[in-house]
């Protein structure tokens, strides 16, 4: 198949978010072309890489027909044509959403917030991207579809929850994807295979028909290879339904990048928060957040070392809001005996911890904001590992139970989690590679409506490091 795309001039790799809205708005290439070929990239990846749950090729092919004379027209939306993804735990009309489970779902009668903004932009749906069940590992596989696998190592995760989307942009299937983040999701898989991913404050993006997802802690999030990228599709789907329950103050982002951040003054914490389990950064992801930190430095930038005040209780407050979650998903599945053993212990630790202890989590918010911002009266932001080890190998977590799992993912992804329970933004960027090859990510971390500064801030530090000019090597 790789022989047959070459032959057809069908490009490997698709052109950035930006480059390709600039050429269809300009008709260097019409809607249909780019369209057929990310749906043949997918479709000659799907058996290996296999980063899709559903591929949307009739109806995509109709949508960018559509664009096309919409285009022709004179209409002109910031996305017109261009092929998108989208993890497969938002709905899409006429699409079933499995949320990694197996099962016979039906079909979707109405778009999720996030893919309606995503159509009124002009965007077409390529497909639905991989996850695990309900979102709950940074390991993108399951019974239902298998592994995906990373990029940039066949034998290797690229993370997840948004593993799929992940891969399938990295790849370069696409040139952007939609993930969604509770817990890590889009910073572990961006950190993983070497691409931005921005995890919003919470409400920033709308989780709608969800008023809020997973109890607060989950939002939705861009990935790209450039902060431009990811900063044009931030732009583009974010707001609110009136529905939601959180509804900040609009941001915009992409008119960050490239803008000065000043100088600024930034945390360097290496501090892991607490786990039950042990836990150790490798010393590559060490050393690569103090590249970045001698990054910053030279671009002006004071850079000290402190951690914030996680405390002990920050886990007490995440684990019912996560559980409750899942138990809440497991309510909606056709048949909850089909998924893993794991989720459904999961889902009855959720049960229990749905009552007083979920309020208890929520009344308790507010403190531990107050506390853990603290250093934000000091500093403008934090600068941490995205995750404690290069990506683990793709069948890491199979056939073990549940005890062995929570010690698999405490000690490759212990960083990231403290950001959803405060709500706060975050942004995974490319930090280089491990000697074997592997992508190391560092995330810059912020307080209330600081995206425009971490955007900015990224855009900056790639000036420097010029991560997109590296792709993996071609094995799918």
């Amino acid at each position: 198949m790789r022989t047959e795309l070459r032959e057809q001039g069908v490009e490997r790799y698709a052109p950035g978010l930006e480059e390709q809205a600039a050429a269809l708005a300009a008709g260097r290439t019409t809607s249909v072309a780019a369209v057929t070929a990310a749906l043949d990239r997918i479709d000659a990846s799907q058996p290996t890489l296999n980063a899709f749950r559903i591929v949307r090729r009739a109806a995509a092919l109709a949508e960018a027909a559509e664009a096309d004379r919409r285009r022709a027209c004179g209409e002109r939306l910031p996305l017109l044509g261009v092929p998108i993804a989208v993890k497969d735990d938002v709905d899409i009309t006429g699409e079933p959403t499995a949320f990694g489970c197996p099962g016979d779902f039906p079909a979707k009668t109405a778009d999720s917030e996030v893919v309606r903004r995503l159509r009124a932009a002009g965007a077409v749906l390529v497909g639905k991207t991989n996850s695990p069940e309900l979102g709950q590992w940074p390991f993108t596989g399951g019974g239902a579809f298998g592994h995906t696998r990373n990029p940039w190592s066949r034998d290797r995760t690229p993370g997840g929850s948004s593993g799929g989307s992940a891969a399938a942009v990295a790849a370069g299937l696409v040139a952007a994807a939609i993930g969604s983040d509770g817990a890590g999701s889009v910073r572990i898989p961006a950190a993983w295979t070497h691409l931005v991913g921005i995890k919003p404050q919470r409400g920033r993006i709308s989780t709608w028909p969800e008023a809020e997802s997973f109890h607060g802690i989950t939002v939705n999030g861009p990935l790209a290879r450039t902060v431009a990228d990811a900063a044009l599709l931030f732009d583009v789907v974010a707001g609110n339904h009136d529905g939601d329950l959180h509804k900040p103050a609009p941001v915009t982002v992409r008119d960050a990048v490239g803008r000065d951040p000043g100088r600024l003054r930034i945390a360097l914490s290496l501090r892991i928060p607490f786990t039950a389990t042990p836990t150790a950064l490798h010393p590559e992801i060490r050393a690569a957040v103090g590249r970045t930190a001698h990054t910053l430095r030279r671009l002006g930038h004071d850079v000290v070392v402190d951690d914030p005040e996680y405390g002990i209780l920050l886990g007490l407050n995440f684990l019912p809001r996560s559980l409750a979650g899942i138990e809440v998903w497991l309510d909606r599945l056709p048949d909850r005996t089909l998924v893993d053993p794991r989720t459904r212990a999961n889902g009855r630790t959720g049960r229990l911890l749905s009552g007083w202890p979920l309020r208890a989590a929520r009344a308790a918010e507010p403190r531990m904001r107050r506390r853990i911002g603290a250093i934000f009266d000091d500093v403008d932001v934090v600068l941490a590992p995205t995750t404690a080890t290069p990506p683990p190998r793709v069948d890491a977590m199979d056939g073990i139970g549940g005890v062995a799992t929570d010690k698999v993912i405490t000690a490759a992804c212990p960083y990231t989690w403290p950001w959803n329970v405060l709500g706060w933004p975050s942004v995974n960027v490319p930090a280089g590679f491990t000697t074997g090859g592997l992508p190391i990510g560092v995330q810059l971390m912020g307080h209330d409506n600081s995206e425009p500064l971490l955007v900015s801030l990224a855009a900056q530090l790639e000036t420097v490091d010029r991560w997109h000019d590296h792709r993996p090597d071609r094995w799918w």
